[in-house]
């Protein structure tokens, strides 16, 4: 039975002409590189932060949390690439390992917040009627309440801890996310194959896996690339309140929020190193987003130049 819905459905792809994902990838990686410059560079530094995380034991002279004596709040050298904290620790070494607090945080916000705007878009968009009238009020709710408040929220009830970051930024983020989904849905729900799908009888999950769910993955990517950049944003936000990523954790924001504070005069590398690392983090994901967005979204395709 099942083999016969994937051949239906297969059927149907060809039928109505859907887009081909054949060396999808590829292809866009290579009108990335050509089109739009700026989306290739933040690409680059995107690839730069996800190898600075995955390889940091190797790239990082030190250990993050390895005290030096009393070489403290020393200036750059060669020993020192960025100089030390107020604790004798190696800046540098903390930036790149903190690399990887940004990126498994940001990766598990996004995670989780893409998850619940697609179940609730999709929901939303295809079921309609009272049900979408009931979630689009909750959503509402949401957006109503600044981002920055709710997160606070969350970690007051919750307290400090990576896990907990993870959940308040999640649960902060989706509304909007749902609400563009749940548009993509509801222009999809009418087009010919997915009638096509339900006049043969294939179930509501059937059309939804098959026909809705490939066709809003476009918005999806987008909004999960330029989320990403917001997130880690917001992670630095917290931590410097003191409301994210306990320590010992090399956290990019609490560097800025203790040392870089208290020692910005004395060492401004304190708090220029990781102001620049959050900066390059944000602008490399906000810029690749711009650019995938304008290469999924056929209606914003030669309008934007070349960014």
């Amino acid at each position: 039975m099942e083999e016969a819905v994937k051949r239906k459905t297969e059927a149907y792809n060809e039928e109505f002409d859907l887009p081909k994902r054949h060396h999808w990838a590829l292809d866009l990686l290579i009108q990335l590189v050509k089109t739009k410059p700026l989306g290739a560079v933040g690409g680059f530094l995107v690839l730069a932060l996800v190898l600075s995380a995955v390889f940091a034991p190797w790239i990082a002279p030190y250990d993050p949390n390895q005290i030096h004596g009393q070489k403290i709040v020393l200036p750059p050298s060669r020993e020192f690439i960025f100089g030390t904290d107020a604790l004798a620790r190696d800046i540098f070494s903390r930036i790149i390992h903190g690399s990887r607090v940004s990126l498994t945080v940001g990766g598990g916000a996004v995670g989780l917040s893409m998850l619940l705007a697609t179940i609730i878009g999709v929901m939303s968009g295809y079921i309609g009627g009272k049900v979408d009238t009931v979630i689009q009020r909750f959503v509402d709710a949401m957006m109503s309440f600044p981002w920055l408040v709710i997160m606070l929220t969350i970690m007051a009830i919750l307290g400090p801890g990576t896990g907990n970051v993870i959940l308040a930024l999640g649960i902060a983020g989706f509304s909007g996310s749902s609400r563009v989904i749940r548009s993509a849905v509801l222009a999809i729900k009418e087009s010919e194959y997915v009638l096509a799908a339900r006049a043969v009888g294939c179930k509501q999950w059937v059309v939804i896996i098959y026909h809705i769910l490939p066709n809003v993955a476009a918005p999806i990517i987008v909004l999960a690339t330029l989320g990403l950049g917001n997130v880690i944003l917001a992670e630095a936000s917290l931590s410097f309140l003191g409301f994210g990523v306990p320590p010992p954790a090399p956290s990019w924001g609490r560097m800025l929020s203790s040392e870089g504070l208290n020692y910005m005069l004395q060492s401004p590398g304190l708090a220029i190193f990781p102001g620049l690392a959050i900066s390059i983090a944000v602008f490399g994901f906000n810029m690749l987003g711009d650019a995938m967005r304008d290469l999924l979204d056929p209606r914003l395709q030669g309008t934007s130049g070349g960014r």
